[in-house]
């Protein structure tokens, strides 16, 4: 073999240490490692386990139109199933550190808006049927073309509030920040705590776990999230195992009777496609398909941008890489969420947690799935992480996330209110979607007032009428007399 052979194969060779998996997923390409997508994918995991509790009560307290409920284990069984199966079709697929459960809100819509019309199945049946829209759109490169025309200082701002939402949920989660119970009579509509002040152990566990995440980050720890919802989840063990206290929320912090349990599979493919159409009126029910998808669409939006900005995966125009499968993948789930009568299955900004921890690939999601796949037989023992230990982890991200707003060029207006919408929006209503909606409709009035309506691309024009429409869709249905 000449030298110049030996050069070649030299150069041509992967260095060392990296092996298929690292390069079909790009770990060490993207500056990550085994170890920290392992502890991403962990540290995702547990800030979003709760869904495997909350899902099947918010779909399990529901009644159908002929009064019938869903039940609980077989919900639990098919949400755990559906967020195993699409957060590694996504790793694998999208190569994106995101993982993808029931959506929440998503699944107070089908729960509480479309079910009391008609039967389960049917229900269901409207959630495939806007994944499968979905899916079209990806297909005809729509969906790809509305996120590749939104200017980047708008996505920059959609990440920073996101920041801010998750942020606040992690607080409300917790019970930091609680609703008044009488808003109607005060000006204020949250407050400290319970009663407006701090108080008792579950509260304490939240505060220690956000004071200890933040040291550990400003120490640029490894693992800093992952220690710290461990930590504080052996903390909150230890003081309920003393004071046995009754206010954790969902999921209690104590060691669970049985470790295994078996899966029930009874839910699964039981929808009807086309039954809606036969107990409402068509007009309700494209209504209704309309409302799932704006939701659907423009949530994950903002989640696979946020994420992708925050993991520093986005190129110089802010485009995401792999971003056709990631959305195809994306309305897939919404679909397979509905097969299953999880809900509409999605991209989970939590997830952000995962990155925080440095995941940058799909392989984590190969972790976060499996633990959701172990979940199926060990629901019992991975449903002890209570939220006030999973929380900080939500406030820590925020704040990284909250660092974008540095790029966003406040001294033009032009950009900057609508910038400042997106991000208000956001958590003042609870919504992704909403605030997106309301960056979108301010950006396309200003261009116009200031004469600039051609550097409008027409993408911009039809989903910010799509969002006017969404906006006030209760008027649009009282005009068309749907009920």
């Amino acid at each position: 073999m000449s030298e110049s052979q030996k050069v070649a194969d030299r150069s041509s060779a992967p260095p060392p240490g990296v092996n298929s998996v690292d390069r079909y997923f790009k770990i060490s390409a993207r500056g990550s490692t085994f170890a920290r997508e392992i502890r991403g994918g962990f540290a995702t995991f547990f800030t979003m386990a709760y869904i495997l509790v909350l899902n099947p009560i918010i779909l399990g307290s529901a009644k159908d139109k002929f009064g019938h409920q869903l039940d609980a284990v077989q919900l639990t069984t098919a949400t755990a199933l559906v967020a195993a199966v699409m957060t590694i079709i996504m790793g694998v697929g999208g190569n994106l550190p995101l993982a993808l459960a029931a959506g929440l809100g998503l699944n107070a819509v089908v729960a509480f808006q479309i079910a009391p019309l008609m039967a389960w199945d049917d229900a269901m049946g409207l959630v495939v049927l806007e994944g499968l829209l979905i899916c079209v759109l990806v297909l005809t490169g729509l969906r790809e073309a509305v996120m590749h025309a939104i200017p980047q200082p708008l996505k920059q701002a959609i990440s920073v509030g996101i920041g801010l939402f998750i942020a606040f949920i992690g607080f409300v989660d917790a019970g930091f920040v609680s609703r008044i119970p009488d808003a109607a009579n005060t000006t204020v509509p949250v407050q400290l705590g319970g009663t407006g002040q701090l108080g008792g152990w579950p509260i304490l566990v939240f505060c220690l776990g956000v004071l200890l995440t933040i040291a550990l980050l400003a120490r640029k720890v490894k693992g800093a999230i992952l220690i710290s919802i461990v930590t504080m989840t052996v903390a909150a063990m230890i003081i309920n195992s003393i004071a046995d206290i009754k206010a954790w929320g969902l999921t209690t912090p104590a060691w669970p009777d049985k470790i295994v349990d078996t899966p029930d599979f009874g839910l699964i493919g039981d929808f009807s496609l086309f039954g809606a159409f036969g107990e409402t009126t068509a007009i309700t029910v494209v209504l209704l398909v309309f409302t799932l998808v704006l939701s659907d669409f423009f949530d994950t939006m903002g989640t696979v941008v946020g994420i992708s900005a925050e993991a520093g995966l986005l190129d110089e125009q802010g485009k995401v890489p792999n971003l056709g499968r990631v959305l195809l993948i994306d309305g897939a789930a919404a679909a397979a969420g509905g097969a299953a009568s999880s809900s509409s299955a999605t991209s989970y900004i939590e997830s952000a947690a995962g990155v925080g921890e440095g995941a940058r690939t799909g392989f984590s999601n190969l972790v976060t799935g499996g633990l959701f796949a172990l979940a199926l037989f060990l629901t019992p023992l991975l449903t002890i992480v209570p939220l006030q230990a999973a929380a900080p982890a939500l406030v820590a991200v925020g704040f990284l996330m909250m660092t974008q707003v540095k790029h966003i060029d406040w001294d033009k207006y032009e950009i900057a209110i609508p910038a400042f919408l997106t991000i208000a929006v956001m958590p003042f209503t609870y919504s992704i979607t909403n605030g997106i909606g309301a960056g979108f409709v301010a950006y396309v009035v200003i261009k116009v007032v200031l004469g600039k309506a051609k550097e409008i691309h027409w993408l911009l024009w039809g989903t910010s009428l799509l969002f006017l429409v969404y906006f006030a869709i209760n008027p649009i249905e009282q005009i068309l007399g749907v009920k």
